[in-house]
């Protein structure tokens, strides 16, 4: 793996290697074959480089003794010690070791993927049992972890069978909340491997899986709701709102937070800076592939919202790093559709922030400038017209400037209704359509945006009464909060005034 072990693993690791394995008695029982012995002993406890050498030296023999000879019918030493699981640990830790020190050990034994399953003695152990002490699993993973990262494997037995499988026991570490030391395994080991696109898209394909982990570490750590949908949403549009009030990462609140994360060790909700630098390596290589799954990454995890709340709070330059990298490959690519809600997130004012801190890594300093100037690039072309637009698509609505603007609507409102064959309007309809129990302050401004549409051109009343506006803002003279009551009056009052003009 390229980043050091987790520490769990390494003591695991440590702790397998020091216990003693009777040999004599298990070729004696026929645990192990003792062609396989003389192999394991040429290995095992010895220095380095004398380990080295007898492994290169026989690559063959080493690949056929740990994943087995299926056209000469020798079996793998996993399948010669299967009922003895002490063995079983102490197989697959050393298998490891020499995957680490001898990267031609890992093309060796994946060499045959194309005439025979190299995986077979090896995949079926991720399954082992269902108890969750049990280490084969966990050592099978770091096992198939370096050996598919350290022969950048890409063939049809790793990508459709052994990736996938690897890819669901790696996420369910990921989702460990209660043990931050199987989460780093989990996400560090993905990591690894995603080493090329094939295995990035693999990756992706598995999302609800691989992704939806790691976006949830990223919540917590952001101090927002964890669940998805319109609470997380709720609080992430709260909390670029309070940046843009004061709160940001050179204001009071900020800073104290910053500094209680580095003294502690952790940011918010107790997510370990460890494991995030981790979470956000894994988002940083998958914005390799940000023309394909910008869109789609923004849509379904509000990322650019999240990343952005992140970078507020970053404490390490390691962490702020990754967060602008990442943001710069998804915004570059995907400018029609993400560069407007980066704006909305106040993220130019926020790298101005960050640009003023002192960073030592020249390639951070670059990164900054250059999504500076792609977000300065694409705000001086911009109107108060697409800003409102911009907003309405993100599906979240906050009190900015266009809504208590006469001037705005007088404009404006005419061309919001009759844009892109009326998109804006039915956006607004699915918008107020939503309880958003956790911000009820977005019902409040959709009705004071329908209240000016039907101020500014009351004769497409109708056009809004057909998407169900005017029913829904009738059903929110109801609501429990004052502010809602009160636009939703005021919008139905316009509604009424122009229907008895017109009688």
């Amino acid at each position: 793996m390229s980043a050091e072990a987790p520490t769990y693993l390494t003591a695991l690791q440590n702790n397998i290697r020091t216990r003693p394995i009777p040999w004599d008695g298990a070729v004696r029982a026929g645990t192990v074959l003792e062609w396989q012995l003389t192999k394991i002993r040429a290995v095992d406890k010895v220095k380095k480089d004398v380990r080295k050498q007898a492994v290169e030296s026989d690559l063959d023999g080493y690949r056929i003794l740990f994943a087995g000879g299926a056209n000469d019918g020798q079996p793998s030493v996993l399948q010669s010690a299967a009922r003895r699981t002490d063995v079983v640990q102490y197989i697959l830790v050393l298998l490891n070791d020499l995957l680490e020190a001898i990267p031609s050990l890992a093309k060796a034994i994946l060499a045959t993927a194309k005439k025979e399953d190299p995986y077979r003695n090896i995949l079926p152990l991720l399954a082992h049992s269902n108890n969750a002490d049990d280490p084969i699993p966990l050592l099978t993973a770091t096992v198939l972890t370096t050996l598919l990262s350290n022969a950048r494997d890409e063939s049809k037995a790793t990508l459709e069978r052994a990736l996938p499988a690897l890819l669901s026991y790696l996420s369910t570490l990921a989702q460990q909340s209660t043990d931050a030391g199987l989460q780093d395994i989990g996400v560090l080991e993905s990591s690894s491997l995603l080493y090329g696109r094939a295995t990035r898209k693999q990756f992706w394909a598995q999302r609800s899986e691989t992704v939806a982990p790691l976006i949830k570490i990223l919540r917590t750590a952001a101090g927002v709701s964890t669940s998805g949908g319109e609470d997380t949403a709720a609080g992430l549009w709260r909390a670029t709102g309070n940046g843009h009030n004061g709160s940001s990462a050179s204001g009071g609140d900020a800073v104290t937070s910053r500094i209680g994360a580095l003294l502690e060790g952790s940011i918010g909700g107790g997510v370990g800076l460890q494991l995030l630098y981790h979470v956000l390596l894994v988002l940083w290589q998958l914005s390799f592939d940000a023309a394909d799954i910008g869109d789609d990454l923004n849509e379904e995890y509000d990322f650019v919202l999240l990343a952005t709340q992140l970078l507020r709070l970053s404490p390490k330059e390691k962490t702020t790093r990754l967060l602008v990298a990442t943001l710069l490959n998804l915004l570059s690519n995907n400018r029609a559709t993400l560069l407007p809600t980066a704006v909305l997130a106040r993220l130019p004012a926020l790298l101005k922030n960050v640009a003023g801190r002192q960073h030592a890594d020249p390639d951070l300093q670059d990164d900054l400038q250059q999504l500076r100037d792609l977000l300065d690039e694409y705000t001086a072309t911009k109107t108060t017209f697409d800003e409102y637009v911009a907003e309405v698509n993100t599906g979240h609505l906050r009190w900015s400037p266009p809504h208590r603007s006469t001037v705005f609507w007088a404009e404006n409102a005419r061309r919001i209704l009759d844009e892109d064959n009326g998109a804006i309007p039915r956006k607004l309809a699915e918008i107020m359509a939503k309880p958003w129990d956790n911000d009820k302050a977005v019902l409040a401004i959709a009705c004071n945006d329908i209240g000016a549409l039907v101020r500014e051109v009351p004769e497409k009343r109708s056009t809004l009464e057909k998407l169900g506006l005017k029913t829904r803002v009738m059903q929110l003279m109801g609501e429990a909060d004052e502010a809602v009551r009160w636009e939703s009056l005021q919008a139905l009052g316009g509604w009424l005034k122009y229907s008895f003009e017109t009688k």
